[in-house]
């Protein structure tokens, strides 16, 4: 499985970005993986942002309650990140990730993830 994110760019503080992340090669089981979205700032460890789940529970960094949306759409094998109301700290490397799982539990640390994409860049501007 590879993916592939997009929709990055730079923005003003308070406005919105929504960011893809798209699997292609063997994804018919894209619907048993969860998914989680990272962040990768100047001079901090990779954070987790969002993740979701098989069954669609999904998990937040409390950074970003409240103002970002994770969500999937297993039959375009996608998942997105909807970003609302940004600041000047969410400029990041932005990347995704997916985790086969035979359960529904979501995972949100960087170690639970083997799979990755490249990372798009979120700049917010002050």
């Amino acid at each position: 499985v590879q993916l592939q994110a997009s929709g990055g760019g730079l923005v003003q503080a308070g406005g919105s970005l929504t960011l893809s992340c798209a699997a292609s090669g063997r994804t018919y089981t894209f619907s048993r993986y969860c998914m989680g979205w990272f962040r990768h700032a100047p001079g901090k460890e990779r954070d987790s942002v969002a993740a979701i789940g098989r069954s669609g529970d999904t998990y937040y960094a409390d950074s970003v309650k409240g103002r970002f949306t994770i969500s999937r759409d297993n039959a375009k094998k996608t998942v997105f990140l909807q970003m609302d109301s940004l600041k000047p700290e969410d400029t990041a490397v932005y990347y995704c990730a997916a985790r086969p799982s035979i359960v529904t539990a979501i995972y949100y640390s960087v170690s639970d993830y083997g799979l990755w994409g490249q990372g798009t860049q979120v700049t917010v501007s002050s």
